[in-house]
This record gives structure tokens, C-alpha cells and sequence, in this order.
């Protein structure tokens, strides 16, 4: 790796949204001939970075420099102009052109006057055969795997006289087959001198691949770290923002929960394809099962797949002692659960709609659209929800998206508790809401437990993990990896299995 002058250098550089600091006068560099990590949980910043970087954002403070000159972009092709390409977890490219044109686009050889298409699909294979691809280049580009197509965007943003590769989340549908081959492949892009940006979540290729180590946290850079001399408990200790030593310890009196009977809901070996793998968990009546790892470990996956959002391609669901099949959230909800999702807005509430229409959606789908919910009933029970939950809004026909983070969660909540589900799955219930609704949550999940509910939650908060659950499920790269149990659950637990 190059101990040279950076290639990229960016230096207080702020982002601000409104009624948020999106980046906090950020510092961040990258060498000629090296992988740079840029790593943080969910909100620390790394979207944002990346877009000011290639040009979707324009920083509101700060500067910004490529191999020495001031760097600017307005859009994405300025950025791409000046040598910044990019590859997403999403390939964006165009399915439905050949890998040539993909590889070509917008800069095809031409004779007199039009596109040669011979020498064209010819400048394709001589540009793949340094990515180890010998494919026929005139084939469409959705014709191959997702792992071919991803090299194939990465080998476009080389040949565009790229400077830096922005490389965000590569390998998420990749095999382990694959990401070697795209790993050696980057190693020899990274010994011609180029500078590769990689945001991932698996720690694993982290250390397997990276030089240096950029950690941010709530819009604030954390430090930059030399990846060989960087131990993975102390990587997570940047990312979370907790020590190891002092945690708190768990909460001191877990009730006993009576396991003679059948358990509200069992899961065992549950596997989906390209997704979770042999999870097993189980919840009985009362009590709070915690999913902790970091983000991308797969915990809002498991609350998908239990839900019927993903299909198990193995494994075994019983709820209430009785073997179900899970093919969808209507089946999911005919068996007693409920879930509240992490991204309210995008799949939680329908924000053009009343507080009692949002309220009265889940009660209405489960009756069937054929037996409408009478009105003065909707009224009653958004009345019940708004004084129970403490839903601050003027009325109950306010539309939804008019309300904070933390009232459309409670509207969420009272939604699936108005049908009174067995078990309710809970993926990050406190997040992006203020303290007072935050500590209203916590209050409500013991109290859904002391009425005999099943939960299970997600948090990437370890200490209201640590606060309400009986049982705690690590997860890592889709896996569980520990189960911890009663008054063994602790912070410093829970954080030395995500990070062992």
C-alpha cells in the first residue's frame, strides 16, 4: 500500500438536511493503491458521504480534492468525469443491452458515423479478460449471474479512467465462490494504484481485503485505523459506541416465565435462500427474545421471514405447539403474528390516511374487505389507541404522515395490538423517535410481556436489549452464532459475541 500523498481528500466536509446533521465536518482520505473500509451502522453517514462524494449531494460546507485539485461534482457524471466511479449492490446497469453496450455505453467506437459494432464487442472481451471473464459480450447483460453482472459494472468503472472505485455493499449477492474471485480481482486494481472505497457490513471481508479502516457514527468520523493492527472487538466498539469494560449489567429481576406449556412460537433450522440460515428460537408466552448483531447481520430477516415476507426453504415453524406454513404476511397474520417494521414510512404506515384509518388497517384484513369496519367502531378504536398510547394529534383523521417518528410507531403499534396477535416482531421499535416515546415503547414491550405476549425484537440499542429480553440471539453474516440466557445477559455479553 502506498504511504504516498492521498489521492482523495476530504476535509470538514458537512451535510445538512432539514432538522439534521447528516455529515458533521467530516475528514476522510484515500491513498493511491489501497482499500479503504468506510464502516458505521445504519444513520452514521456512509450514504451520505458517498453521495456528496459522487455528486447526488452538494456539501454544504467543506472541501474536497482529487490528485491535488479542487473536486466539485454537480452530478453524478461530473463525478464519474473526474474520475470517481461507482458500483452498488444494485447493479445499475441495462439489463436488457448486451455486455458490450453495457461496457461501452456512451462512448462507443464509431465508423463513419456509426456504431462498430465488431470492434466494439472486441474492445469488450479485451477489457474482460483482465476480470478472468470470458463470456460472449453480444449475450444480454441479464442473462448472467448477478456475480458476472457485478464485474462487469466494476470492469465499466475502470475503463472510465476511474481514479477511485466506490464500491457499496459488492459482494451482498455473492457466494463465497464469488467473492474470492472479485476479492483477487480488486487486490490487482489495488497494485496498479487504483483507490477503492468498500462499505460493506461483513467484518469478515472487511479484514480480509482492507488496508485502512474509516469508522463513522452519527454523522461524525470516529478515526481511521490501520486494518492489520486493529482488533475486531475494538472495530465494533467504534462502530456501537460502547466499551466492553462497564457495560451494565442486564436487568436484574426477569421474570420467570412458565415453559411447561407450548411455546407461542418455535422455530427451528429456518433457512431462506440468498438469505438467513439455520435459526432457531424460541418464545413462549411473556417473554422477549432479543436479536442483536450489527447491521446486516440479518435480524430484519428473520422478522421477514417469520412473517411470511420471505419463504423458508427449510426449517420448521410451530406456533402454539401446531406445525404452520408461513407463505405470507396473510397467513402469518391468520396464525396470530404481527409485524412492526423497521422502515415505518416505506412499509409501516400508509401516510396519505387517517390516524383511525392507519389504526383500523390490520383488524380490516383480517375480517376481509367484504365486511367494512363500521365507522363509529374505527372511532371508538382509534379513540382507545389515541388515550392508551398517548398518540399526540390533534384528532383521529389527521393524516399519519403529519405526525413524529415516535406517533406513527405508536399508531403501528396500536394497529397490530388492536388484533391482538400471540406474537408480535418488533424490528428496531425505538428507532429515529425522540426520548420520550423511545422510554413509552420500552415501558409497553414488558408490559405486553406481563400480559402473557410473545415478542421478539430487534435493536441495534444493546442496552434497552439488554433492559427487556429473557433470551438473547447473535447474529452474524445471516447465522446465529450465541444464545444468551437469563442473568447471563449482559452488554459486554452481548457485544463480545457479535464481535468474537
Amino acid at each position: 500500500m502506498s504511504a504516498a500523498a492521498p489521492l482523495l481528500t476530504l476535509r470538514r466536509v458537512r451535510k445538512e438536511f432539514p432538522g439534521v446533521v447528516a455529515l458533521d465536518d467530516v475528514d476522510f482520505e484515500v491513498r493511491a493503491g489501497e482499500v479503504h473500509a468506510l464502516l458505521g451502522e445504519n444513520g452514521a453517514g456512509k450514504s451520505t458521504l458517498i453521495k456528496v462524494l459522487t455528486g447526488v449531494y452538494q456539501r454544504d460546507g467543506g472541501e474536497m480534492a482529487l490528485s491535488g485539485e479542487t473536486l466539485s461534482p454537480q452530478s453524478v457524471g461530473e463525478a464519474q468525469s473526474a474520475g470517481i466511479s461507482t458500483v452498488y449492490q444494485e447493479v445499475n446497469l441495462l439489463p436488457n443491452l448486451s455486455v458490450a453496450q453495457n461496457l461501452m455505453l456512451g462512448r462507443e467506437p464509431r465508423r463513419f458515423g456509426l456504431t462498430d459494432w465488431k470492434r466494439m464487442n472486441a474492445e469488450a472481451r479485451d477489457t474482460l479478460k483482465r476480470f478472468r471473464l470470458d463470456i460472449d459480450v453480444t449475450r444480454p447483460l441479464e442473462q448472467f449471474s448477478v456475480a458476472i453482472q457485478q464485474l462487469v459494472a466494476i470492469a465499466r468503472g475502470v475503463e472510465q479512467r476511474a481514479k477511485i472505485l466506490v464500491l457499496d455493499e459488492p459482494t451482498a449477492s455473492l457466494d463465497a465462490g464469488e467473492v474470492e474471485v472479485l476479492f483477487d480481482i480488486l487486490r490487482g486494481l489495488r497494485d496498479d494504484g487504483l483507490g477503492i472505497i468498500f462499505v460493506t457490513h461483513f467484518l469478515d471481508q472487511v479484514y480480509a481485503l482492507s488496508d485502512r479502516i474509516t469508522v463513522l457514527r452519527n454523522g461524525e468520523k470516529i478515526g481511521t485505523f490501520e486494518t492489520a493492527v486493529l482488533p475486531r472487538p475494538k472495530l465494533v466498539e467504534h462502530m456501537l459506541g460502547y466499551e466492553l469494560q462497564g457495560t451494565t449489567a442486564g436487568h436484574a429481576s426477569r421474570r420467570a416465565v412458565d415453559g411447561a406449556k407450548d411455546a407461542a412460537l418455535d422455530v427451528q433450522g429456518a433457512c431462506v435462500e440468498g438469505s438467513v440460515q439455520e435459526i432457531s428460537l424460541t418464545a413462549l408466552a411473556g417473554e422477549a427474545i432479543g436479536l442483536a448483531g450489527l447491521l446486516g447481520s440479518g435480524r430484519t430477516e428473520v422478522c421477514r421471514a417469520l412473517f411470511g415476507l420471505d419463504t423458508l426453504s427449510d426449517g420448521k415453524i410451530r406456533c402454539n405447539g401446531e406445525i404452520v406454513q408461513i407463505n405470507s404476511p396473510r397467513t402469518a397474520i391468520a396464525k396470530g403474528i404481527a409485524l412492526c417494521p423497521e422502515d415505518r414510512k416505506a412499509n409501516g404506515i400508509v401516510g396519505e390516511l387517517s390516524v383511525r384509518e392507519n389504526i383500523a388497517l390490520a383488524l380490516q384484513a383480517r375480517r376481509g374487505w367484504w365486511r367494512p369496519i363500521p365507522a363509529g367502531e374505527q372511532r371508538a378504536m382509534a379513540a382507545k389507541a389515541i388515550a392508551d398510547f398517548k398518540i399526540a394529534t390533534p384528532d383521529a383523521d389527521k393524516p399519519v404522515r403529519l405526525l413524529s417518528g415516535g406517533n406513527q410507531q405508536k399508531v403501528i403499534l396500536a394497529r397490530w395490538l388492536a388484533i391482538e396477535p400471540d406474537v408480535l416482531l418488533l424490528d428496531e421499535p425505538t428507532r429515529g423517535i425522540d426520548v420520550g416515546a423511545h422510554a413509552e415503547i420500552l415501558r409497553l414491550i414488558q408490559q405486553l410481556c406481563d400480559r402473557g405476549m410473545a415478542l421478539v425484537v430487534t435493536s441495534s440499542e444493546l442496552e434497552e436489549l439488554v433492559a427487556f429480553s429473557h433470551r438473547v440471539i447473535v447474529l452474524r453474516d445471516f447465522r446465529q452464532i450465541a444464545v444468551i440466557e437469563g442473568e447471563d445477559i449482559t452488554e459486554d455479553a452481548v457485544l463480545q459475541a457479535i464481535a468474537s
